[in-house]
C-alpha cells in the first residue's frame, strides 16, 4: 500500500473524514513513505473542529457521517475556507456527485479506488490550491500542459504556435483552465460561458468540447488534456 513520497519537499496534513476505522487505517496506510500526513476525524463536527484548529492543506471526506451528511459538511467549509476537499465514497449515484461537485468538492472518487489514483488527485489538489494561494491563477497566462492562455492578449498557443479560437472557444478553455484539475460539472460551465438560462442545453457544451479538441489535442478521439467525465462534465488535466 505504500507509494513513493511526491517531491514537496514538507509534509502535506491531510483531513481523513470517515466514521469507520478501518477506512480510515487503509488511508494511513496509503499514505505512509509519502509526503501526506493523516489527521483522522470520525464525524462531521469533528471535522469541522480539526478544519479549524488543525488548517489541514486537504480533506478527504466520506458522505456517510453520523452527524453531518456529506453535502452539509462541504457547505459549511465553504462558508469560511477554499482548501481542497475530495469525496471519497462507496457511492457512484451521479446526482450525489454533482451535488457534492456544485456544493464546493474538488474531486469525487468512487470507492474502490486505486492507491496511485488517489494520490494522483490529491497532489493535483494540493498543487492548484497551492497556485492560486501564492497568487500564480492571477498571472496573465495560465498553462495546461503543453497549452499556453495569454488572458491580456486573448491568445492560445500549442507548443509555441498560436492556435485560433472562437470567442467562446476561448472563454471556455479558460473557465477550465481556471479550474484545472478539477471536475467541473455541465450546468457549472453551460451557467458561466452561456447563462443560467442555458444551464440544461448540454448540447452546447458537447458541441465546443468538440471545437477545443480538435484545435488542441493530439488526438481528438484520445483526449490527454480536456477529459470527460461522464454524465457528470469535464476536467482540464492542469
Amino acid at each position: 500500500m505504500q507509494a513513493e513520497a511526491g517531491g514537496y519537499g514538507e509534509s502535506v496534513s491531510v483531513l481523513v473524514v470517515d466514521d469507520e476505522e478501518a477506512i480510515r487505517n487503509l488511508m494511513r496506510a496509503a499514505m505512509t513513505g509519502t509526503e501526506f500526513k493523516p489527521i483522522e476525524a470520525e464525524s462531521g463536527t469533528i471535522a469541522l473542529s480539526h478544519l479549524a484548529s488543525k488548517r489541514p492543506h486537504i480533506v478527504l471526506l466520506d458522505l456517510g457521517l453520523p452527524d453531518l451528511n456529506g453535502l452539509e459538511f462541504i457547505s459549511q467549509a465553504r462558508g469560511w475556507t477554499d482548501i481542497p476537499i475530495l469525496v471519497v465514497s462507496g457511492t457512484g449515484d451521479e446526482d450525489r456527485k454533482v451535488q457534492c461537485l456544485e456544493a464546493g468538492a474538488d474531486d469525487y472518487i468512487t470507492k474502490p479506488f486505486g492507491v496511485g489514483e488517489l494520490l494522483a488527485r490529491m497532489r493535483v489538489a494540493v498543487r492548484h490550491y497551492r497556485a492560486r494561494s501564492s497568487g500564480e491563477a492571477a498571472e496573465p497566462t495560465l498553462v495546461a500542459g503543453d497549452v499556453e492562455i495569454d488572458l491580456a492578449r486573448r491568445t492560445v498557443t500549442k507548443n509555441g504556435n498560436q492556435v485560433h479560437l472562437s470567442p467562446i472557444e476561448f472563454n471556455l478553455l479558460t473557465f477550465l483552465a481556471r479550474h484545472a484539475g478539477r471536475v467541473v460539472t455541465h450546468r457549472q460551465i453551460l451557467a458561466e460561458i452561456w447563462g443560467d438560462e442555458y444551464s440544461e442545453e448540454s448540447q452546447y457544451l458537447r458541441v465546443y468540447i468538440g471545437y477545443l479538441r480538435k484545435k488542441l489535442e493530439d488526438d481528438p478521439s484520445k483526449p490527454t488534456l480536456l477529459l470527460t467525465e461522464p454524465r457528470i462534465g469535464y476536467r482540464l488535466q492542469g
